[in-house]
C-alpha cells in the first residue's frame, strides 16, 4: 500500500514538472519573440471596364465610385469619380496602358491595363495605418453631419474656382438657380466680380421676377479660398422693402415739408444731413448744392456763421466744442434758443429728437411776432405810464373777477402793491379791502355783482367816505370784453366846496 501511494505521488510530481517547463518555455519564447515589421505591401483597388461601361469592381472600388454592386456605370462617370484625385482622365475609355500618380501624393497610383474590349484599372498606395483608419472613420461621422447641414441649409452656398465655374454647392443654391429660371447652371445666376486685392466682397443683386412683378434679391457675402470663392448668399428681400418704404416716406415728408414756412433740417445718427425743405433754403440763404451734398452738422453750422445767419459767438472754438452739448440736448428735446441776426431778423431754433439716434434743428422767423410784442409791450408801458399820470385811482378787473393792472395812485390810496402778491387778487379780495379802510356802505355786494355779471351793464358812480374822513367817489364803468373799470377820485370838503358854489351863483 505503502509502495502504491508513493508511486502515486512520484507520477504527479512528474508530471506537474512537465507542465511548469512546457508553460515556461511558451512564455519565454513569447517574450522573445521579435515584434513584426509593417507590412510593405500596397492595398490595391480595382475595377474592369467593359466596352465603356464597369462590369466588375471590389467592395473599395464601389466604395470609390458610391455605387451599388448591381450599379452599371459608364466611363464618363468613372473617370468624372476619379478626376479629383489624378486630374483629367480621357473622355473615353483608354486603349493605351498609363500609370497615373495622385495630385499631391506621388505614392497612391492609377494604373490603366487595356485589354481588347476590356480595361482594367488599379489604385494602389500605401497601406492605411491603425490610427490613421480610426481618423478617418471619424471624419466620416463629421463629414455626414456636415453634409446633412449643408444640405439643410436655407440660404445658398457655392463655390467657384478661378474661372469663376461653380465646383461644388448645396441645395439651396439648387433652388436659387431654379427660381431664376437656369436649373443645373454651372454660373452663378448673377455675376459677382471681386477685386484682385479683396478678401471678402459683398454684393447686392436681384433675380427673377415673381408673378406680381417684384424681383427677389440677395445679398452675396464673398470669401477668398486658395482654389477660389466660397460664397454665402441670404435673402434680402425685407430689407429692400424697408428701404423702399423709407425713400417713399421721406419722399412723403418733402412733399408735405416743401409748403411749410418753417424751415427743417434733418441729420441722421452720423450726423450727416438727410433731408430739408425749399423754407430752409429761404431762411439760411444757404445753397442747394451745398445741402444737397449731405454736410455734417459742423460743416452746416459753419457755413450758417459765414452768411452770418447765427449770431456771432464771443469764443467760436468753444462753441463748437458746446456744439456736442447742443446735439444732446436736441437729442433730448430740450433744445430752443433765439437768434437776433444782425440783419434784424430774429430766428427760433427748435431741436428734436429724430428716430435711429439722429436730431432735427427747426428754423423759424419769428421777426413779426417778436415786432409785434415789442410795439405791444411798449403801448402797454405808454399806457401805464398815462395811467400813473393821473391823481384818481384805477383799477381794471377781467370778466372773472381778476385785477388785471392798476396806476400807481390805486397802490398810494389803498396801501397795496397787486404786483408783488403771489395770488392773484380777485373782485371779492379787493373789496374786502377797500370796505376795511372805509366806513360803512351798501355798495360793496353791488359793485361785486357788477363786476361778474354777465349781462349788459350801465356805468353808475357812488360817494365813499374813508376811515380817515376823506370822501371819494368810486365809479365803475364796463368795458370791451366782459372787463370793469372800478375808478377812485377824491371830492373835496363841503365847505371847501361852498365859496365856489356862491361864486358861481353871483
Amino acid at each position: 500500500m505503502l509502495d502504491t501511494v508513493i508511486a502515486l505521488a512520484t507520477g504527479l510530481g512528474a508530471g506537474a514538472a512537465a507542465f511548469s517547463g512546457a508553460w515556461l518555455m511558451w512564455f519565454s519564447g513569447r517574450d522573445k519573440r521579435p515584434a513584426a515589421a509593417p507590412s510593405s505591401g500596397r492595398t490595391q483597388t480595382e475595377m474592369l471596364v467593359t466596352d465603356g461601361v464597369l462590369t466588375d469592381a471590389t467592395f473599395q472600388a464601389r466604395r470609390l465610385l458610391d455605387c451599388s454592386t448591381c450599379e452599371r456605370l459608364g466611363w464618363s462617370e468613372i473617370a468624372a469619380a476619379l478626376q479629383p484625385f489624378f486630374g483629367p482622365l480621357p473622355d473615353r475609355q483608354p486603349a493605351e496602358p498609363a500609370v497615373l500618380p495622385a495630385l499631391g501624393d506621388p505614392e497612391t497610383l492609377l494604373t490603366l491595363t487595356p485589354a481588347g474590349r476590356c480595361l482594367r484599372v488599379t489604385l494602389s498606395g500605401p497601406p492605411l495605418g491603425t490610427g490613421e483608419s480610426l481618423r478617418l472613420r471619424a471624419d466620416q461621422h463629421e463629414l455626414a453631419r456636415l453634409r446633412g447641414v449643408m444640405a439643410r441649409a436655407p440660404a445658398p452656398i457655392w463655390q467657384t474656382d478661378a474661372d469663376r465655374q461653380v465646383v461644388w454647392s448645396n441645395a439651396g443654391f439648387a433652388d436659387l438657380c431654379a427660381q431664376a429660371g437656369l436649373p443645373g447652371q454651372t454660373a452663378p445666376p448673377f455675376g459677382i466680380l471681386p477685386g484682385p486685392d479683396e478678401d471678402v466682397h459683398v454684393t447686392r443683386a436681384s433675380i427673377g421676377r415673381r408673378e406680381d412683378g417684384t424681383q427677389s434679391w440677395y445679398e452675396v457675402q464673398s470669401y477668398r479660398v486658395p482654389d477660389g470663392w466660397l460664397h454665402f448668399g441670404q435673402n434680402i428681400d425685407a430689407v429692400i422693402h424697408a428701404e423702399a418704404t423709407q425713400r417713399n416716406f421721406l419722399q412723403t415728408l418733402t412733399r408735405i415739408f416743401a409748403h411749410l414756412p418753417i424751415a427743417l433740417a434733418v441729420f441722421d445718427k452720423d450726423r450727416r444731413l438727410v433731408l430739408f425743405n425749399p423754407a430752409l433754403i429761404d431762411l439760411t440763404c444757404l445753397p442747394a448744392e451745398f445741402l444737397s451734398s449731405r454736410p455734417n452738422l459742423l460743416s452746416f453750422f459753419d457755413l450758417l456763421r459765414e452768411k452770418q445767419m447765427m449770431p456771432e459767438p464771443k469764443n467760436y472754438r468753444s462753441w463748437c466744442e458746446k456744439l456736442s452739448d447742443v446735439i444732446a440736448a436736441a437729442s433730448s428735446d430740450l433744445y430752443i434758443e433765439t437768434w437776433n441776426l444782425p440783419s434784424g431778423l430774429t430766428y427760433k431754433i427748435t431741436g428734436r429728437p429724430h428716430p435711429d439716434g439722429g436730431v432735427a434743428f427747426l428754423f423759424e422767423d419769428i421777426s413779426a411776432e417778436i415786432s409785434l410784442t415789442r410795439r405791444f409791450r411798449q403801448e402797454m408801458e405808454i399806457s401805464q405810464a398815462v395811467l400813473d399820470c393821473l391823481d384818481d385811482g384805477v383799477a381794471v378787473f377781467s370778466q372773472l373777477g381778476v385785477l388785471s393792472f392798476c396806476n400807481e395812485a390805486y397802490r398810494r390810496l389803498w396801501g397795496t402793491d397787486p404786483d408783488s402778491a403771489f395770488a392773484e387778487v380777485g373782485i371779492a379780495e379787493a373789496t374786502r379791502d377797500w370796505q376795511a379802510a372805509c366806513k360803512p356802505s351798501p355798495i360793496w355786494a353791488e359793485l361785486r355783482d357788477f363786476v361778474l355779471t354777465l349781462r349788459d351793464r350801465a356805468a353808475w358812480d357812488a360817494e365813499l367816505e374813508t376811515l380817515a374822513g376823506q370822501h371819494m367817489l368810486c365809479r365803475a364803468e364796463p368795458l370791451a370784453g366782459g372787463a370793469t373799470l372800478v375808478r377812485f377820485g377824491q371830492i373835496p370838503a363841503l365847505t371847501a366846496r361852498q365859496p365856489d358854489m356862491q361864486t358861481a351863483r353871483a
